[in-house]
């Protein structure tokens, strides 16, 4: 039995109040379609249409997968029209699959049970959950015995309909051949004015077609994203369920509440995270990691037995075992920090080697620089790796040991067991195991004036 699965997303989303369509908007670090898109790959379909609308180019821009075909609804006349769209590119399929670009939770289990239901019965399948206040949603009405007789949307519903409060998701699945007629048979003649996708369900009990029922596992599974306030109560479910799941492989979360996970995370054990951590892209951390308050790690692998401390941010890079980081220490891309190293407050390290050993610990700037095992940086220290136009490299041996407040112009090299003199500003390679200065002799300039404000008349 073939599969294709349509996902509506041509809503323009207006009380999001974004410029940026609203199935872009990011949940846990991932758009919403995105999010859909993921659980609909892995039901194996042999096709995903994407329907779309306002923003279009700038949707399909974000999911460049050539696996995706894109319908364009020009007319936003509702879902029935919608799905009508897609039609044309889902001629080979059996089965049909109707998902929304908002509702990004809907979980692969719960699907494929209603579409392993709706294929052993012949039947068109929903997803019905009960609500105690169901306002907003269409209604499920049934007959005396239970079978599904129609939906009702609210704005259509009855004063005895309004007190039903068992909901339809609008997720839907049914035979294409079926579904094909029912769309050329629904009518707009409603409040609203739009062709209704739930109308197959009535067209559907007319032909004999039994209407079977399948539950989500919970509530927010089918939770929908209007705004920015549904949006964030998704992102704080999606965060705690996240943060329950680390911790039951062990991690110590000090406050569920106060984390986010906005990618992948790996970890060994005992690991223990602070508050207000934000983890982005792929993120591995080692046995015995520890991460301080208000750290951002992004697209990082943080080796065993290294502490993070407070206020740090450290992305696209490497750093090994034992190493110790921050506080308010900045690692930026390209950065491999080795064994055993000590990087502390107020240091930015940026596209540089850093070697076993080594101590880079207050207030220094190191940038595209290859730097040996066991160096001493003293505090102040900066690489002066742009010269306006193009960056360069500075590479200081094993065992240096460069004095507080130096300057390094790139491209230098600094000699192994070199030791560079406070208040240097090196322009030329050292050779090893040698003092080097390079600061004028003080002088006292004695009919020199610091220069003065004119007065204002």
């Amino acid at each position: 039995m073939s599969l294709g699965i349509v996902i509506l997303a041509a809503g323009k989303g207006t009380r999001m109040k974004s410029a940026l369509p609203k199935v872009l908007h990011p949940l846990a670090g991932k758009p919403l379609l995105g999010h859909v898109l993921d659980t609909a790959t892995s039901l194996k379909p042999d096709t995903i249409v994407v329907v779309y609308g306002h923003g279009g180019t700038t949707v399909q821009a974000t999911f460049p997968d050539p696996n995706i075909q894109w319908v364009e609804q020009t007319q936003l006349l509702g879902t029935g029209h919608a799905v009508q769209q897609a039609l044309p590119k889902l001629q080979t399929v059996d089965q049909i699959l109707i998902l929304y670009g908002d509702v990004p939770l809907i979980n692969t289990d719960t699907l494929q049970q209603l579409i392993d239901r709706s294929i052993t019965n012949t039947a068109l399948g929903l997803i019905t959950i009960k609500f105690a206040d169901p306002t907003g949603y269409g209604r499920i009405v049934r007959d005396a015995v239970g079978n599904i007789l129609r939906n009702v949307e609210q704005k259509d519903a009855s004063i005895d309909e309004l007190t039903i409060n068992e909901i339809n998701t609008g997720i839907m699945t049914a035979k294409r051949q079926h579904l094909g007629s029912w769309l050329n048979r629904i009518n707009n003649n409603n409040a609203q004015g739009e062709f209704y996708l739930t109308d197959c369900i009535g067209l559907a009990v007319a032909d004999g077609i039994k209407i079977i029922s399948a539950k989500p596992k919970c509530t927010e599974e089918i939770l929908g994203v209007n705004d920015r306030i549904q949006l964030g109560t998704l992102e704080r479910y999606v965060q705690k369920k996240y943060a329950v799941e680390l911790m039951h492989n062990g991690v110590t979360i000090m406050d569920p509440t106060r984390f986010d996970l906005r990618g992948t995370l790996q970890t060994g054990k005992d690991v223990s995270i602070d508050v207000n951590i934000i983890i982005e892209g792929n993120v591995v951390l080692g046995d015995n990691v520890s991460i301080g308050p208000n750290c951002l790690l992004r697209n990082c692998t943080i080796g065993a037995n290294t502490q993070i401390y407070a206020n740090s941010i450290i992305e696209n890079s490497s750093i090994a075992e034992s190493v110790r980081i921050g506080p308010f220490a900045r690692i930026r891309p390209g950065t491999t920090i080795a064994e055993l190293v000590h990087v502390g407050n107020f240091v930015e390290i940026k596209n540089s080697h850093i070697g076993i050993g080594s101590k880079v610990n207050h207030l220094t700037y190191i940038g595209d620089s290859e730097i040996g095992n066991a160096v001493n940086i003293g505090a102040g220290t900066i690489t002066c790796n742009y010269d306006g136009a193009y960056k360069h490299k500075t590479t200081i041996g094993d065992n240096a040991f460069i004095g507080s407040n130096v300057a390094l112009v790139a491209p230098v090299q600094i000699g192994v067991d070199a030791t560079v003199g406070a208040g240097s500003v090196i322009t030329q390679d050292t050779p090893d195991a040698k003092l080097i200065l390079a600061r004028s002799k003080q002088q006292v300039i004695e009919d020199w004036q610091r220069p003065k404000k004119s007065s204002k008349k």
